[in-house]
């Protein structure tokens, strides 16, 4: 008898046997750490750092981008933009030394700019470039280079030709009439065709890729056909048929303009003057218009009166005339109704208000003086008495001769010598010319014996000024763009002058002494204010025998400035300095005592004039613009 084995036995046995015939059954994974993919990922999601940018000139006037990168693979987008090439750079970062933008037109390359710049999470590089041009982008390691070259015309190249866009197409045939290939043409581009009786003849041509329109003027030069469109309708012709046909239309015209009857049309103006618009319609002159109105009528044209206009820059026909009234600036025109209508186009684009423009000049003078002066004054006396008591020898400063008599005395005076200045040195500060009518402080200092018949005296003087002031003078002017505004503010200075044809009689005349602005603007139309200025101010000078000077200061330049902005337009700088050094010879050199013997004076003086000029355009006011 046989032991039977149980269930569970039995299962466990089996899935033994199908494990063994199944090699290839997955086996339990390696546990591994679960800080790896943290590691692997924080790796991947680092960004790329761009290490170092240069820009240099390339081979063969070559402009090329070199970047230093973090990594061996990044992420590059290069797309041409316009006249510009941008290079980006996916999940990287520019350091803020980097982000700047770099002129390298110097360099002679076709870049002109690099804009280098972070946008969000990538780096953008704009390559501003001019001219034709074509790039390439390599990568060796850690470095990329971006490279822009002119672009070098192809000698092999047919050049393209004069604006022709069609499709093309490509033809071969072998004397095929000239009607029968217009028919092809008609065919292909499902154009409606007419062409003249005097078209005929035929052709050999073979063409291929060639735009259609190009291709067809390349066989009607070869005829000597013009062509005409209208339309979807395509008109061949002999050329001298085409133009016979154009020049009697124009005949036509004009017999019909001349029999046109004339009207009379009144225009209202509101900026302009009319005298100056019958000018415009007339070409400068009246040519069959009245350049002239009474203020109680209109002008009646007159034909043949004053010099005839040029055709070329007359705006009315030959029939038409123009006048004006100057009360309601009304103008009256007589002409065919298709030149009413041209009239009254012209006019709505010239009778416009006048922008304005206000100018404000700041003219700045700033002075500042500084002056310092120092002197002395060296005195002393002393007396050696003789027999009796009488003084025999004085030690003073400078003497002067005299005949004094003793009392009771008879017979010839006996000369003597009197001292009558008691100063060895006389040198004081002087005044200066920063301070004048100032006089320099003094201090005095004197020795003398018991006696009274020697003493010594010193007296130093000195003086110090200091002085500054600034003078703003701000004129300020309104006026139309392209009038010329002057404003001036000043005084006029009396002078005596010889009066003409009198022996000896003179006359009172007069100088100016002004601030005057002159300046003329005109509105570019980017908006900017081109200037022509004039800028002076004069001032009372020094006083001569023929009368007094004018000093005179003067800017006139022109100059181009934004609405709103201020310009230095002009600056004047002067500095004096002056030093004055009065001495004793020899005794004035020596170290330390020598300041005993001499006067020193030191001067400084500068002058400083600034000019500013800041236009504005005044705003239109709601109504003027409706």
């Amino acid at each position: 008898m046989t032991p039977s084995l149980p269930a569970w036995a039995l299962l466990a046995c089996w899935a033994l046997l199908a494990l063994a015939a199944d090699p290839a059954a997955p086996a339990a994974p390696d546990p591994v750490p679960a800080a790896a993919p943290a590691a692997i990922g924080a790796e991947r999601t680092a960004p790329l750092q761009v290490q170092a940018l240069d820009f240099r000139r390339g081979p063969a006037g070559a402009g090329r981008l070199e970047l230093r990168l973090s990594a061996r693979e990044p992420v590059v987008e290069v797309r041409p933009e316009g006249r510009s090439l941008v290079v980006e750079l996916a999940q990287a970062h520019l350091p803020q030394a980097l982000r700047r933008v770099l002129d390298v037109a110097d360099l002679g390359s076709p870049v002109r700019l690099l804009r280098c710049e972070q946008r969000g999470d990538s780096v953008r590089l704009r390559l501003e470039a001019e001219g034709g041009w074509e790039h390439s982008v390599t990568q060796s390691e850690h470095l990329l280079v971006v490279e822009l070259r002119p672009q070098r015309p192809d000698p092999n190249k047919p050049l393209p030709g004069p604006g022709y866009s069609g499709e093309k197409l490509s033809l071969n045939f072998q004397s095929i009439e000239l009607r029968a290939l217009l028919q092809v043409f008609a065919d292909f581009t499902n154009l409606n065709l007419v062409a003249s009786d005097t078209v005929t003849g035929s052709v050999t041509l073979r063409l291929k890729d060639v735009p259609w329109d190009q291709a067809l003027d390349i066989v009607l030069q070869s005829k000597g056909l013009g062509l005409r469109r209208h339309g979807n309708v395509m008109s061949i012709a002999p050329k001298d048929e085409i133009a016979a046909r154009e020049k009697a239309d124009l005949e036509a015209s004009r017999q019909i303009q001349e029999l046109e009857p004339l009207r009379t049309q009144s225009f209202q103006l509101n900026y302009s003057k009319a005298e100056d618009l019958v000018r415009l319609l007339t070409g400068g002159g009246s040519g069959g218009a009245s350049a002239a109105a009474s203020a109680g009528a209109p002008a009646a044209g007159g034909k043949g009166e004053g010099p005839t206009a040029s055709a070329g820059s007359r705006i009315l026909s030959p029939r038409g005339s123009v006048g004006y009234e100057l009360r309601t600036n009304q103008l009256f025109v007589t002409d065919v109704g298709a030149k009413l209508e041209e009239v009254g186009r012209i006019l709505g684009k010239v009778d416009i208000p006048v922008r304005q423009v206000v100018i404000e000049a700041r003219i700045v003078e700033a002075s500042d003086s500084f002056g310092r002066s120092l002197g002395v004054r060296l005195g002393g006396l002393g007396r050696v008495a003789g027999n009796g008591g009488s003084p025999q020898l004085q030690v003073g400063g400078s003497y002067l001769g005299v005949q004094p008599t003793p009392s009771g005395s008879l017979g010839a005076p006996t000369p003597a010598l009197y001292n009558q200045n008691l100063n060895f040195v006389n040198l004081p500060a002087p005044g200066l010319t920063t301070a004048p009518g100032v006089t320099p402080g003094t201090f005095a200092l004197s020795l003398f014996n018991q006696a009274a018949n020697r003493f010594l005296s010193l007296e130093i003087s000195a003086l110090e000024a200091e002085g500054k002031g600034k003078i703003v003078s701000s004129p300020r002017v309104v006026t139309a763009d392209q009038i010329k505004a002057t404003i001036r503010q000043g005084t006029q200075i009396p002078y005596q002058s010889a009066a003409p044809g009198a022996a000896g009689g003179t006359q009172v005349s007069f100088k100016d002494a002004v601030l005057k602005l002159e300046v003329t603007p005109q509105i570019t139309p980017e908006g900017g204010i081109l200037l022509d200025v004039d800028v002076s101010k004069d001032s009372r000078g020094q006083d001569t025998t023929a009368g007094p000077a004018i000093d005179t200061k003067q800017v006139r330049t022109q100059v181009l400035v934004e609405n709103g902005g201020t310009v230095v337009i002009g600056g004047i700088f002067e500095q004096q300095d002056t030093e004055n050094v009065n001495k004793v010879p020899v005794l004035g050199d020596l170290p330390g005592v020598g300041n005993l013997f001499k006067n020193r004076t030191r001067e400084t003086r500068k002058t400083e004039l600034l000019v500013f000029l800041t236009p504005k355009v005044i705003a239109e006011r709601s109504g003027w613009a409706q």
